[in-house]
């Protein structure tokens, strides 16, 4: 069973890091984002799939 609580304090989580970032050096996160909409799809893909990847590995690791 799902436990609410816990996957919506995950995403106020994500929220939170996801948005220091542009706080504190907005200008470096244009020239990021900019260097982002250069990539192929593919490369996107990889990042994704990597992403993914590595939180699914670290949230097995935490919650066992």
């Amino acid at each position: 069973m799902i436990n609410w609580y816990d996957l919506l304090a995950a995403l106020a989580l994500v929220l939170v890091l996801e948005g220091i970032f542009p706080f504190v050096n907005p200008a470096g996160m244009r020239r990021k984002l900019e260097m982002i909409s250069q990539l192929d799809d593919g490369q996107l893909r990889t990042i994704g799939m990597v992403s993914m990847a590595i939180g699914l590995a670290l949230l097995f690791f935490v919650r066992n």
